[in-house]
């Protein structure tokens, strides 16, 4: 499921860093700004201890887990929306992603040049989030003038609905409110906001970027960062990058859990951050469990069986008849397929079945 979540900050936070850490690859990462100017781009595999469980179970010829796609994008800067630096092209980027992963630098480091000289993690929020709702003004005033005439003709009802969209965007906006924040009270006027595709609607993710020492508990600026979130009601991760990215260098997994211990961390920030991007893009996992391989398929949450099925194969949301479908917990506890049929926990379920994450499904359709 081509969704992917996109990397931004301002230059010399830590994205590529975090970057590597999280993709294992090698995007260049130094001490610069614009040390990334050509967006990276990975699929990268998303941990879940159910696939490994049920590897031990069935001893199947392969595993393939769920993945997602992060994409790295270059640091912006103030009167991006602009044009400065590379601005515009890096907003691009940006509207080209389904949720944003927005780092934010909380370590002080002298040797590492900070582009606003000071390290002030909330005047960085400020900036990024300013320079996407003046991007999404200029999209709204655009609109605006594209269905001027519109409105004044009875016979385009639709254009008076996104008038009225467009109106409460404005005013949000220019309140230094970003559009994720506004509420919508029907579904004519939600579709119409969503193919606005505006920069701030996108679901996000703040990552404060710590040293060493605050990779457990945070600091004084993850605090600070934490009270602004709190009210927005938006979600915060901490996450040591780099002492991470040197963790995940070394091969032996015993050896980097008891360095994570070490930290205080019982799971990799690079890990949190993957599974919370994942949830971000409203994904969720069913799977396929046989001797040949343990499948870990990815949805969006609320989707039916016939959509889920179609993930698998065309034909079978096309001629799909019902779903069997055992849950997780029922087949860890009794073991084997066979053994949830002898007891009665195969539920047959038909079109209407919303799919819950961790189901085990098996699909019978004809063509």
């Amino acid at each position: 499921m081509a969704l992917k979540c996109g990397i931004v900050g301002l230059p010399n936070v830590g994205k590529s860093t975090l970057f590597n850490c999280l993709s294992n690859t090698k995007a260049q990462a130094a001490n610069f700004p614009f040390c990334t100017i050509k967006p990276n781009l990975c699929t990268i595999i998303v941990p879940d201890e159910r696939l490994n469980k049920l590897e031990e179970l069935v001893k199947p010829q392969k595993v393939i887990p769920a993945t997602v796609e992060i994409v790295d994008i270059a640091g912006l800067l103030k009167g991006a929306s602009r044009g400065e630096g590379l601005g515009n092209k890096f907003l691009a980027k940006i509207r080209e992603t389904d949720a944003i992963i927005h780092i934010l630098r909380c370590f002080d480091d002298d040797n590492v040049i900070h582009v606003n000289e000071t390290v002030n993690p909330i005047r960085d929020k400020e900036i990024i989030d300013y320079e996407l709702q003046i991007k999404d003004l200029e999209t709204i005033e655009l609109r605006f003038s594209k269905i001027e005439k519109q409105i004044q003709d009875r016979r385009y009802k639709q254009a008076k609905l996104e008038w009225e969209v467009l109106l409460k965007y404005k005013e949000a906006l220019e309140n230094g409110k970003s559009a994720r924040t506004v509420q919508f009270d029907t579904k004519e006027k939600l579709m119409i906001a969503k193919n606005l595709f505006l920069l701030t609607s996108k679901p996000i993710l703040y990552v404060c970027n710590v040293d060493e020492s605050a990779a457990a508990l945070g600091n004084k600026y993850t605090r600070k960062i934490n009270e602004i979130l709190q009210k927005e009601g938006a979600e915060l991760l901490i996450v040591a990058a780099k002492v991470e990215s040197e963790i995940a260098e070394i091969k032996d997994y015993k050896e980097r859990l008891y360095f994570l211990k070490e930290l205080g961390l019982m799971e990799s920030g690079a890990n949190r951050l993957i599974k919370s991007a994942y949830k971000l893009l409203h994904l969720e996992t069913f799977l396929t469990v046989g001797k040949q391989e343990v499948h870990a398929w990815t949805f969006l949450t609320g989707s039916r069986a016939p959509q889920c099925a179609g993930i698998i194969h065309s034909d079978f949301e096309k001629g799909f008849i019902r779903a069997e479908v055992i849950k997780y917990s029922d087949f860890i506890t009794l073991g084997s397929e066979y053994a949830c049929r002898e007891a009665g926990k195969i539920k047959i379920e038909g079109k209407e079945y919303t799919v819950q994450d961790g189901d085990i499904m098996h699909f019978l359709f004809h063509v």
